[in-house]
């Protein structure tokens, strides 16, 4: 998992709101929108703080949608 992609959450206060997964699915979409490691990407500016947000909304919207709406 990407150490900036786990600063960033702990900086907008989103860390505790993500699971290991999320973090890593948060990395491949990082790495699919820059076509380079996450790490790099975040340090060469090529993601904004509005595009990352962007990302983790997503991955958590996701996560909600797949996830049951009861259990037994």
């Amino acid at each position: 998992m990407s150490r900036l992609v786990r600063e960033w959450l702990m900086n907008l206060g989103l860390f505790y709101e993500t699971t290991h997964e999320d973090r890593l699915e948060i990395d491949r979409e990082i790495e699919r929108r820059t076509g380079m490691n996450c790490d790099e990407a975040l340090m060469r500016g090529l993601i904004s703080i509005n595009e990352f947000l962007e990302i983790v909304n997503m991955i958590l919207k996701r996560k909600k949608a797949r996830a049951p709406l009861y259990q037994v």
